[in-house]
């Protein structure tokens, strides 16, 4: 059930050629659309669960699916707080947290709308991770990868550690060379060996025999 997962087909043999240009257009271009109230609502009770832990040093959970990446990461970091955020309801509905949920929660929002509530806020996670996102192969579909949305530069001036996962070698490269673009420092760059999975789909693309891939880097 977990081995089947076919690799990453693109029409892309690497790094797309307009990945700079985009970035400066939305570097350069206020994001301007108004969050969602039910993304407000989600952002304020995360943020109230965080705070009722004493402010604990932050981690953000991005796309955290099922939720067991921020379980892992919260026993990790037991002296962080981790919020996981995915927007299916589905998904989050399979999270089966301990009886003591301790210093974790997860809840249902879209990413664009509590990105930019976080920064509007003056929350700043210690540590970001986004583990295995839809890689959006083909080369027209650049703008839906996060490192190609314009949501991104806000996601580097919130700050800390960040570390994102993929099992296409390009998203990994496109990923390194934004944040150096954006001026991030520590930039690396590497493949992932002897992983014990902390998510399904890495459970999944370990089984199937797929290369899998790390950038991390300190964000400004």
């Amino acid at each position: 059930m977990f081995g089947n997962s076919s690799p990453v087909q693109s029409n892309q043999a690497g790094p797309h050629h307009h990945l700079v240009r985009q970035l400066e257009r939305h570097r350069h271009s206020p994001f301007l659309k108004p969050a969602l109230d039910h993304n407000r609502i989600a952002f304020e009770a995360s943020v109230a669960a965080w705070k009722a832990q004493g402010n604990l040093p932050l981690i953000i959970d991005a796309g955290c699916g099922v939720g067991s990446s921020t379980l892992h990461l919260s026993k990790t970091f037991p002296d962080h707080f981790v919020i996981g955020i995915d927007q299916s309801a589905d998904r989050l509905s399979r999270h089966r947290p301990p009886d003591d949920h301790g210093n974790h929660v997860c809840v249902r929002a879209d990413l664009v709308d509590y990105w930019r509530l976080m920064q509007a806020a003056g929350i700043r996670p210690a540590r970001q991770y986004v583990l295995y996102p839809n890689p959006w192969p083909k080369a027209a579909h650049l703008g839906r990868r996060w490192h190609g949305h314009p949501v991104f530069p806000t996601i580097v001036e919130l700050g800390g550690y960040f570390e994102c996962r993929s099992n296409w070698h390009i998203y990994i490269q496109e990923c390194a060379q934004t944040l150096h673009r954006l001026g991030a420092g520590s930039i690396e760059v590497e493949r992932l060996e002897a992983l014990v999975p902390i998510t399904p789909f890495e459970r999944k693309y370990l089984a199937s025999g797929h290369s899998l891939w790390r950038c991390t880097a300190q964000l400004p």
